[in-house]
């Protein structure tokens, strides 16, 4: 009788731990809906535009970050011109480890959440995070009527495999990120230093042209 107690408390210990991360992932969603793209975690080292910067100074940052010569790994963010499919990842990779898929739905003149995702090894795992992104927006409480009309859409759209990936959190050496930055829909390539442990991201959404700062959010949502 003792094991089965301890037993049915180690299950509702699961059950609340999950559902605590289930709550986590849905708070982090729902406050995309009012707040623009920032870093992810709060970190001394990061990847990505700061706050208004102007687009080419980050450009030339993120291709001076890529001009050392020792050979160790370094995470870097790999940022694309325009939005891919989601079956199109393996194709801008070269084979190096992917550990974060950023997905945005465009919308003109609405502000649309970024989702990000963690994935194991793998392309098919990075591939289906389109998926996960659109079950993701489906089962987030909107803040409001307007909101909700932007995750219905955009789940849709993640849904039917549009261009959504807007950028991918890479591992690998810096010359292999250097081959890689010459690569067509390849808009940057930012690398971190080799010792970087945890660090924040903040997206270099293809829509930012002149400086990293959200456009106007007053536009029509479409139906689909």
């Amino acid at each position: 009788m003792r094991w089965t107690c301890c037993a049915v408390r180690e299950s509702l210990r699961a059950a609340v731990f999950a559902g605590a991360a289930l709550v986590l992932v849905v708070l982090i969603v729902a406050l995309g809906w009012a707040y623009p793209p920032r870093a992810s975690v709060i970190a001394t080292d990061r990847l990505g535009p700061d706050a208004n910067e102007p687009i080419a100074d980050y450009l030339a940052r993120a291709k001076l970050s890529l001009s050392g010569t020792d050979s160790d790994d370094h995470w870097a963010l790999a940022s694309f011109t325009t939005g891919i499919t989601p079956d199109r990842i393996p194709d801008h990779t070269d084979g190096l480890r992917i550990a974060q898929v950023l997905h945005h739905v465009p919308l003109d003149r609405v502000l649309t959440p970024v989702l990000t995702f963690p994935v194991p090894a793998g392309d098919q795992a990075a591939i289906a995070t389109a998926s996960s992104a659109a079950a993701t927006l489906d089962h987030t409480p909107p803040l409001d009527d307007r909101a909700a009309r932007i995750a219905k859409v955009s789940a849709t759209r993640l849904r039917s495999g549009c261009p959504c990936t807007i950028a991918l959190i890479l591992r690998g050496r810096l010359n292999q990120l250097r081959a890689l930055s010459s690569h067509n829909d390849i808009r940057s390539i930012e690398a971190l230093p080799a010792d970087a442990g945890i660090f924040a991201v903040t997206p270099l959404l293809p829509e930012y042209t002149d400086r990293a700062a959200p456009g106007p959010d007053d536009g029509p949502i479409p139906e689909n």
